[in-house]
């Protein structure tokens, strides 16, 4: 998986494309929340559940179904003086589709495990994208602060922050425009 660091950032980053005034703080939080929900899945490891189980890690929580659900029940909680289907509320369900969806794309770019069910419930055959220069994550935090944690990290710089940061500043730019 990508970092958690790298699901909030890329979701910030979305955020403040997509935002055309100040948006309030539970926009935010709300935001880098969706954005590394789907890594709730790890806690199959401890359950004993099987990692190419649809509930296991990258299964149904990394699939494009859950993040339109997950986007679905936030727009719907969170933002109650959206009327339902107006262009307002479909922009929001389709800012926190994506930000939630950017989570398993990230990690289709990782060099590890065994693929995103991108298409679960209904195919659980798992995917990557063909170019993976993202270094994957690991699980436990401890080994996240050491040599190899750093090594992502630089990866990460190079692979998602950058080109994410230039990809932002371009929509502003357009913006004022």
């Amino acid at each position: 998986m990508a970092s958690a660091f790298s699901h909030a950032f890329v979701a910030v980053a979305l955020g403040s494309a997509y935002a055309q005034h100040r948006m309030p703080w539970y926009f935010w939080v709300l935001s880098m929340t969706c954005s590394i929900l789907p890594d709730a899945d790890v806690l199959g490891f401890a359950m004993g559940l099987p990692y190419n189980s649809l509930w296991g890690h990258r299964g149904l929580s990394h699939s494009l179904c859950f993040a339109f659900v997950l986007s679905l029940g936030v727009v719907s909680l969170a933002f109650r003086e959206r009327v339902v289907f107006s262009w307002p509320w479909w922009s929001h369900l389709l800012y926190f589709f994506v930000v939630t969806a950017s989570h398993g794309v990230l990690d289709a770019m990782t060099d590890g495990g065994r693929g995103i069910a991108f298409f679960a419930p209904f195919d659980p055959a798992r995917y990557f994208f063909p170019w993976r220069p993202v270094r994957v994550s690991p699980i436990n935090i401890r080994a996240f602060f050491s040599t190899r944690g750093l090594q992502i990290l630089s990866s990460e710089l190079v692979c998602i922050w950058i080109p994410t940061t230039l990809v932002c500043a371009a929509v502003r730019v357009c913006r004022r425009r």
